[in-house]
């Protein structure tokens, strides 16, 4: 990402629904499939700012991995320089069947080899290591957005389906995510296409009242496995390391 991406996601994503919600699904999926011990260790791969890894920090050990230097800056001023390395998602600094827990949360639409990627975090991972990846979801949803994030790709059900079913791993559940915004997020990404502005939607933390609303509805319908639903803004992965 671009440097002043990086200030904007440290501003945002403490409070943003859509930011605070994701971290919220990802720790509801660890303690369901798999809790952390203290002595349990979690690399979060492609941290950003380090804020996931900051409030994970006190349920177990954790790595925050960036190759980008103001991420790796911004993340050692919440976890700790020692807790912090760079490396990428496809040449991580860890050393084999290291990790109980992976983290990639939307992170492999900014690698160019996919597949390549989820090797090393089976690389990484222990056996019975739980893997969590989220990307965006839906090919039709491209923007400028997309664009200024530099990534490669959104994601279709046949080409998530194609990564996810590994050899390497089990896949423990898979749902498209974010459901409800999809409308939502539809039109203000076709009307932006339509009349470019410099403001985006996805800058800003909207009302309180409606910044609560989204967080629920993101995070109650992405926490739960009785509704596979057809499609969404995202889609969330757990996959456990095979033997």
């Amino acid at each position: 990402m671009n440097a002043d991406e990086y200030l904007k996601l440290d501003q945002l994503e403490k409070e943003h629904w859509f930011y605070a919600g994701k971290r919220e699904i990802v720790r509801y999926w660890i303690d369901k499939v798999q809790p952390l011990k203290p002595q349990s260790l979690l690399i979060d791969c492609g941290a950003g700012t380090g804020q996931f890894a900051a409030e994970m920090k006190a349920y177990c050990r954790v790595m925050a991995v960036d190759d980008h230097e103001e991420s790796l800056a911004l993340a050692a001023s919440k976890v700790g320089a020692s807790s912090v390395k760079k490396g990428s998602a496809t040449a991580l600094p860890i050393l084999d069947e290291s990790a109980d827990c992976l983290t990639a949360l939307d992170v492999l639409e900014h690698v160019e080899d996919d597949t390549k990627a989820m090797k090393e975090f089976a690389r990484v991972l222990k056996t019975d290591g739980i893997l969590i990846i989220t990307v965006p979801a839906l090919p039709a949803l491209w923007s400028d957005w997309d664009v200024s994030l530099h990534h490669f790709r959104r994601y279709g059900r046949d080409t998530w389906l194609n990564l996810i079913e590994d050899p390497h791993f089990k896949v423990e559940h898979w749902n498209f995510v974010n459901v409800l915004a999809l409308p939502l997020i539809y039109l203000s990404r076709k009307f932006r296409a339509i009349v470019p502005t410099k403001h985006r939607a996805e800058d800003a933390i909207p009302p309180k009242w409606l910044n609560l609303l989204l967080k629920e509805a993101f995070t109650s319908l992405a926490c739960q496995e009785k509704i596979h639903f057809p499609t969404g803004v995202g889609l969330l992965g757990v996959l456990r390391r095979n033997a």
